[in-house]
């Protein structure tokens, strides 16, 4: 389903909040029941009012991931400090096996014996050697403690967050339910094409007025305009007769970018969406076929169409809409 704009779908792939957004009724009116057909301006204010809401749930989702993101990288530094101690207590193996040596080259045979050697330098090695290993353990008991506190935090928070993260994302379900439900409402007024005859088909229209255009395209453009936030100029008629359908008034061209430029991801998303939506609305408004990103789709899926050598010739710069 085609959205509403950029910024409409920016909030709808990002995590909402609606849990106060059902004041007004969705569901289907009974017969003999039937509640009042909202208007289009009552719609836009209520997506104006899900757009509030959902500005603030961003910033909150946003709060939430960099206080895990701090978790994370806190658990890394206390990884890394693990490490160290570890080696350090490495370190104070080896001495514990040097004080084995003294021992053996000692000739003593035991312990209080190389204690009290007449000369008293085993000993004295022996002190120092287990004070600089008791320092060595104290060190890595010390870090292996800030490690497992370091690690039992952010397992917390990450804990914490993911609850809050779910909780989120059922509401955003429920907020994707309701906007695809107004999109479905707003799709109801789009408004059908003019020269409509009985068998379905389209009675041929003349350009009229300054714009050159015919009055079913000039329908279409204004539809296009009112649905979605368009960032550039829209080209229609043009008197270069390329054998296309802007010679004839019938076609209009919805720039995504400038200069022969290639869009941005947003706008690509943007000229997708406008595509789809005119397919989806071609009977309605009496669509002939749509051109975009060197594709053409005459209501029956997409083909490939040859290069024409350039941005705006493949049509990867603007949607392309011709009318019946």
């Amino acid at each position: 389903m085609a959205a509403l704009s950029p910024t409409f779908r920016r909030h709808a792939a990002l995590t909402l909040c609606l849990t106060s957004a059902t004041t007004f009724t969705l569901g289907a009116s009974t017969a003999g029941n039937a509640a009042p057909k909202p208007t289009e301006a009552e719609l836009r204010a209520d997506l104006a009012k899900l757009g509030k809401k959902v500005d603030k749930l961003i910033e909150t989702y946003a709060a939430k991931r960099e206080s895990l993101e701090k978790a994370q990288k806190a658990e890394a530094v206390a990884k890394t400090n693990l490490r160290k101690a570890e080696e350090t207590y490495a370190e104070a193996e080896k001495e514990v096996d040097s004080i084995a040596q003294i021992r053996y080259q000692s000739n003593a045979g035991s312990l209080p014996a190389m204690l009290f050697s007449p000369d008293m330098s085993g000993a004295a090695m022996l002190e120092q050697l287990t004070a600089q290993q008791s320092a060595h353990l104290q060190d890595f008991a010390g870090s292996l403690t800030r490690r497992k506190q370091a690690a039992q935090k952010a397992a917390q928070l990450t804990d914490d967050i993911g609850e809050e993260a779910k909780e989120v994302e059922a509401q955003r379900k429920d907020a994707e339910d309701l906007i695809d439900d107004i999109k479905d409402k707003l799709d109801q007024l789009v408004p059908l094409g003019s020269g409509r005859l009985a068998n379905g088909s389209w009675a041929p229209q003349l350009p009229t007025g300054g714009d050159n255009i015919t009055d079913r395209t000039r329908i279409m453009r204004e539809a296009v305009q009112k649905r979605f936030n368009l960032p550039y100029a829209v080209g229609c008629y043009r008197a270069a007769n390329d054998g296309g359908e802007h010679p004839l008034g019938r076609a209009c061209d919805f720039m995504m970018s400038t200069g022969g430029s290639m869009p941005s991801a947003a706008h690509v998303r943007l000229g997708d969406e406008i595509a789809a939506w005119a397919i989806k609305n071609k009977a309605k408004l009496g669509v002939k076929y749509v051109i975009w990103r060197q594709r053409i789709n005459h209501g029956s899926g997409w083909t490939t169409m040859s290069n024409r050598g350039g941005v705006t010739a493949n049509h990867f710069d603007h949607p392309h809409i011709s009318m019946y």
